[in-house]
């Protein structure tokens, strides 16, 4: 009886392991998260006729390595919030048609086998189903954690969507760089400025080739060649200095940087299930 029931549960075990892809070489999955409505650029200090594209895009990604998995940055609309007609959310001035978490099951993953959460700042529109990933260990800034949980959340930030995280295992990043895995595929880079812990990832694709996903390091692709930044900018001296650091690092890596907010570009990125390696 013991043998047979031994049985049963390497069978049991062997099928929810295989319900999880087996990663041998790094991949990044694109989720489309939504979309931020503007009428006009003026909050980020361009003119109408100077921006091409007025909306933003949301994206969220996740990061596979054969040694974990990686979660950046998770929706500016909790999948709670999802009517259950299936209609698309609203959120203030965001919209959004798919869930998280039915974007994630196409890929083979489930929140549960989240390693790592991490979010590139502390605004709204970057950590709405944080709360889902609560088991997973949170990569943060010290200080980023602390607006988070202190006594005037960010402005539009809803706690109840993050709250959870004040329990989760949580690794306080240094001031410079953070090797997630440990071999220098995926690095969490600073880039202050934005927010006060404002972090940018770096991706070394072996097909695809080395990418840095921005975070809101820039927004607009126009921010590139315009010293514009936006009216809600925490410390525009340090952006600067952040994107000047950034680029230099984008020529010496000879990587490509993906603006998460550049909605003409996001369209074009392969989503879900589909995969960079």
């Amino acid at each position: 009886m013991k043998k047979i029931f031994l049985m049963m549960f390497l069978a049991a075990a062997a099928a929810l392991a295989a319900d999880k892809p087996a990663v041998k070489s790094l991949r990044l999955y694109v989720f489309d998260c939504g979309k931020l409505h503007y009428a006009d650029p003026s909050r980020f200090n361009f003119k109408k006729e100077e921006v091409k594209v007025y909306d933003l895009s949301v994206g969220c990604y996740l990061i596979a390595h054969p040694k974990g998995t990686l979660m950046w940055d998770v929706g500016v609309i909790p999948d709670s919030a999802f009517p259950s007609d299936g209609q698309a959310a609203t959120k203030l001035y965001a919209t959004a048609t798919k869930t998280l978490k039915s974007q994630l099951a196409t890929t083979g993953f489930k929140a549960d086998d989240i390693t790592y959460l991490a979010m590139s700042h502390s605004h709204w529109d970057h950590l709405a189903n944080a709360n889902e990933f609560a088991h997973s260990t949170w990569l943060v800034r010290p200080v980023e954690r602390n607006i988070l949980f202190g006594a005037n959340p960010p402005e539009r930030s809803t706690p109840d969507e993050y709250n959870a995280l004040k329990n989760s295992k949580t690794v306080s990043l240094p001031e410079g760089d953070y090797d997630v895995f440990g071999d220098g595929s995926v690095v969490i880079k600073p880039a202050y400025g934005h927010t006060p812990g404002h972090s940018v990832l770096f991706v070394k694709l072996a097909k695809t080739g080395p990418v840095v996903l921005s975070g809101d390091l820039y927004h607009y692709p126009e921010e590139l060649t315009a010293d514009r930044y936006p009216s809600n900018e925490f410390n525009k001296d340090q952006t600067h200095q952040s994107r000047i650091a950034i680029q230099a690092f984008l020529k010496e890596s000879g990587a490509k940087l993906w603006i998460q907010h550049d909605y003409a570009a996001f369209q074009k990125l392969k989503k879900a299930p589909g995969y960079y390696d």
